[in-house]
């Protein structure tokens, strides 16, 4: 409770999207102002950036597709107003289509509303499109910038692994 009392939101590995409740009651649940009093994140700017949830009000966590389901999980992050969103494998067990789908979302989210978005990823497609990289190995550092390109950065981790 401390943590999302300043201001960290959390969008879970496998969803943890309440499946008992509808979409909207998944919402509203979550749904605060910021550590600053800050109402971004608005029901209403939330339907507009997710429209297929406005279309999905009445369903049940339980009802929705995988990557229904996800954005459940990135639009409850969102409804806290945080400061920052941690995003544990947004994309798992999600088809390349969805996966390409929610990483876009998340890009926009960090964009569009100047928001920190940490995402955590085995998926290469996913941290390659990151404004900043960094590439973990056995708990060291072994890349730390701006994946200017695919092949140094994956250079960078085959020499550590190959060394």
């Amino acid at each position: 409770h401390q943590v999302a009392q300043l201001g960290v939101a959390y969008v879970p590995e496998g969803r943890g999207i309440f499946p008992t409740l509808t979409v909207r009651e998944n919402l509203v649940m979550a749904a605060r102002a910021g550590t600053a009093g800050q109402k971004d994140w608005t029901y209403e700017r939330v339907m507009e950036t997710f429209p297929r949830l406005s279309e999905r009000l009445t369903n049940l966590g339980s009802q929705l597709s995988g990557g229904e389901q996800q954005r459940v999980a990135i639009a409850r992050a969102l409804v806290i107003q945080p400061s920052l969103i941690l995003a544990d494998e947004p994309t798992g067990n999600l088809d390349s289509v969805r996966g390409r789908d929610i990483t876009r979302l998340l890009r926009e989210v960090a964009h569009e509303s100047q928001q920190t978005v940490v995402v955590v990823t085995h998926d290469i497609r996913v941290a390659s499109q990151a404004d900043r990289l960094i590439v973990l190995l056995d708990g060291k550092v072994r890349f730390d910038g701006r994946p200017s390109s695919d092949a140094e950065w994956m250079a960078a981790l085959k020499l550590e692994i190959d060394g």
